[in-house]
């Protein structure tokens, strides 16, 4: 074997290190604006560009894709040129990759304020950002998979198994998801609707946080946590179940996000049975890391990179098992639509990326530079000040979110509601939201000490932007006597990648293919009709919005929900909706039924109007942002041709040539609008948002109500 010599490349790493320290701080930031929304609703400034319902996508995609985003590839950028002896395989890819991602950070934030979303979470990006992103991903994967193969080393380490495996599934999760039908450069539907759109949406919204949330830091893990301690990893069979356990596994857990929905049960049972079953490799993989460190635990007292590194891996121990626990109909019944699980993804959000990532950083930044951290005082303030936050943000949200259930749930010993206006429930836990967004403020504080540390001690070191070392080239294919089959399939590296990708779509199948092909999955119901042109603009009006944040349109089959918003929902009700908005949180009411008079007050025309206008003359708890621009603005009328068109493509039965008429009769329907808020006191004009908005409010749930009485439905 000869010894040769050659370079790493410090500084691509240096430039994805200051962008997860810059992103991470703007994505905190965002963060703790939409949790002071949520108290105080004055910060939403009454500005369209600044409203809960933008800053939040903003929030999650910045925090997901910007500071994550960033942290993975400056751990994988870093780890992968020593654990495969080589630079990367190209230079250009690697700057093509950085600059390119930064640009897409940068499109997706002013795409998000200016309302331009596809109203799908964790995937709001509309379809030139989604092509782009899918571009930028390709490069990545083909920098990696080139430096793999001109590796010097025989050997893939477990950190490249699950780097592998990142690359693959988020390109599958990607494109599966993001398949939709451009209107105009800055708006497209989804392909899919309804039921079909909110298991594939779920089925991507859960594998996101799975496998670009999840597997690229067990890999960082994997290399950082035995670097830290200085100790090998402690179990090599046990990182092989982890693994693949793991990756099988988790692809089918989507479901769970919609149980108790219109999703045909036996998805749902799907999505129990192998969430249940995640906890073993997930236990694994974090008993793997914590008993690695193993007699270094005085080092741990010591040193603040290791203390974040032990605290992000209990974080991800803790989120894995509350998250199958929370897939159980009994405990999800309690807990979906409310703060719990809000609790629960910032466990995850904060304690396992959040601290798995400052511990790379605080051993990274000294590594690379050559100079001891400037502050390992301020490193361990920043510990406890870190691990304060994330406390006073989950506790708070914990205790919410049983508040939020008991309450919805609640019967008085007459059998009535004994809450029965939604907002008794925001009144109550106001204070909650006071203390998550104080957490949040502590977490931010942290994320800038450390900031102030790390680039002092950038200040006081030398990088090598050329890093020289030297590494004996091994035979890539020699056997060694005995070698058990996963070795073989370690120094096989696209062997090892389809297997895995093989391995990823048997779930995928299983739980996708029936739901289309089979009929029965998603029955119809012949009083559904397609929405009217107007209504079709104010459902686009309330995605821009991003209502779908705050607001579910999902009636469970539960005593307490039928009461308060009348008949549970059917699959057959969503099928032109593209795409579906079942949504995952209640800030505010269901709005299913909101168009009929069932288990509540109908409101007119003229209570929406006023609604949107300003909530708080309404009622002076309601934390909902207020909408003046949805009354002054136009709607793009002329655009209504093409998007009937569009929805003719995508199946919904318009007669043909039908675009030809939608502006008529779109003008029709908010003349009467118009002539009835006009009878009410209120002065305004057809062509305004606010009349496609109240037409698509008032639809809700009449195809179901006009049509049959409610006796029949129960049946």
């Amino acid at each position: 074997m000869k010894q040769e010599t050659f370079y790493y490349d410090n500084k691509i790493v240096k430039y994805f290190m200051f962008a997860t320290i810059i992103w991470g701080l703007v994505g905190m930031l965002a963060g703790v604006l939409a949790a002071l929304q949520m108290a105080m609703p004055v910060f939403n400034f009454e500005s369209e560009y600044t409203t809960f319902g933008r800053v939040r996508p903003i929030h999650t995609n910045a925090a997901i894709f910007a500071f994550v985003g960033n942290g993975i590839f400056m751990g994988v950028y870093y780890s992968m040129q020593r654990l495969l002896k080589t630079r990367m395989f190209s230079d250009v890819l690697s700057w093509v990759h950085f600059w390119v991602w930064q640009f897409i950070i940068v499109l997706a934030a002013l795409s998000l304020a200016l309302g331009f979303t596809t109203g799908k979470e964790y995937a709001e990006l509309e379809w030139p950002i989604d092509i782009l992103i899918a571009v930028c991903w390709l490069v990545f994967g083909w920098n990696m998979f080139g430096t793999i193969v001109k590796r010097r080393v025989k050997h893939l380490y477990v950190a490249i198994w699950f780097y592998i495996a990142t690359f693959i599934t988020v390109t599958v999760l990607h494109v599966v998801n993001s398949v939709e039908l451009p209107v105009t450069l800055f708006k497209s539907y989804s392909w899919y609707a309804g039921v079909q759109d909110a298991l594939v949406q779920w089925w991507y919204g859960h594998n996101a946080v799975a496998f670009f949330l999840t597997t690229p830091y067990l890999g960082l893990m994997y290399y950082f946590v035995p670097k830290a301690s200085n100790r090998p990893v402690y179990s090599y069979r046990l990182s092989i179940v982890h693994f693949w356990t793991f990756l099988f596994i988790y692809i089918w857990a989507g479901p769970h996000h919609l149980l108790y929905t219109a999703l045909p049960d036996w998805a749902q049972s799907l999505g129990t049975v192998f969430s249940i079953m995640l906890i073993a490799p997930s236990w694994g993989g974090m008993l793997n890391g914590l008993l690695t460190l193993r007699g270094a635990w005085d080092k741990v007292r010591e040193s603040a990179t290791l203390k974040f590194m032990v605290v992000a891996v209990t974080a991800y121990g803790m989120a894995t098992l509350e998250g199958p626990l929370l897939s159980l109909k009994n405990i999800n019944a309690i807990s979906h639509f409310t703060d719990w699980t809000v609790a629960h993804v910032h466990v995850g959000t904060l304690g396992w990326n959040g601290f798995l990532t400052f511990g790379v950083l605080y051993w990274l930044v000294p590594k690379i530079f050559n100079v001891k951290l400037y502050s390992e005082k301020l490193a361990n303030a920043h510990f406890w000040i870190g691990t304060l936050g994330i406390l006073f943000y989950a506790i708070p949200m914990y205790w919410a979110g049983l508040a939020q259930s008991l309450m919805w749930k609640e019967f008085t010993s007459e059998g009535l509601l004994a809450y029965p206006s939604f907002l008794e429930t925001v009144t109550q836990i106001r204070p909650m939201y006071y203390m998550r967004a104080f957490g949040g403020v502590i977490y931010l504080s942290g994320a800038i000490l450390m900031t102030y540390n790390l680039f002092k001690t950038v200040g006081k070191g030398n990088m090598a932007a050329n890093e020289e070392t030297t590494a004996v080239v091994e035979n890539l294919t020699a056997k060694k006597p005995g070698e058990k089959l996963h070795a073989v399939l370690e120094r096989k590296p696209f062997q090892f990648m389809i297997l895995s990708l093989i391995v990823v779509l048997i779930g995928t199948f299983v739980e996708l293919i029936p739901t289309f092909l089979i009929k029965s999955n998603v029955p119809t119901i012949s009083s559904v009709k397609p929405y009217t042109p107007l209504e079709l603009e104010g459902r686009d009006i309330y995605i821009r919005e991003g209502c779908y944040n705050c607001h579910s349109q999902m009636v469970r089959p539960f005593r307490s929900e039928t009461e308060r918003y009348g008949e549970y929902s059917k699959a057959g009700e969503f099928v032109y909706d593209h795409p579906f908005q079942w949504g995952s949180k209640r800030t505010g009411p269901d709005l299913a039924r909101e168009g009929v008079m069932t288990g509540k007050i109908y409101k007119p025309d003229a209570w929406h109007f006023n609604h949107m206008l300003d909530p708080q003359k309404l009622n002076a708890n309601s934390i909902m942002p207020k909408y003046p621009w949805l009354i002054s603005d136009d709607a793009d009328i002329e655009r209504i041709p093409a998007k009937i068109r569009a929805m003719q493509t995508l199946g919904v039965p318009y007669a043909e040539g039908y675009d030809e008429l939608a502006i008529e009769d779109y003008m029709a329907q908010a003349d009467k609008i118009t002539n009835g808020l006009k009878a009410a006191g209120i002065e305004t004009k057809s062509e305004k948002e606010i009349i496609a908005l109240i037409a698509y409010l008032q639809r809700l749930g009449t195809d179901i109500y006009k049509v049959q009485p409610e006796a029949e439905l129960a049946e």
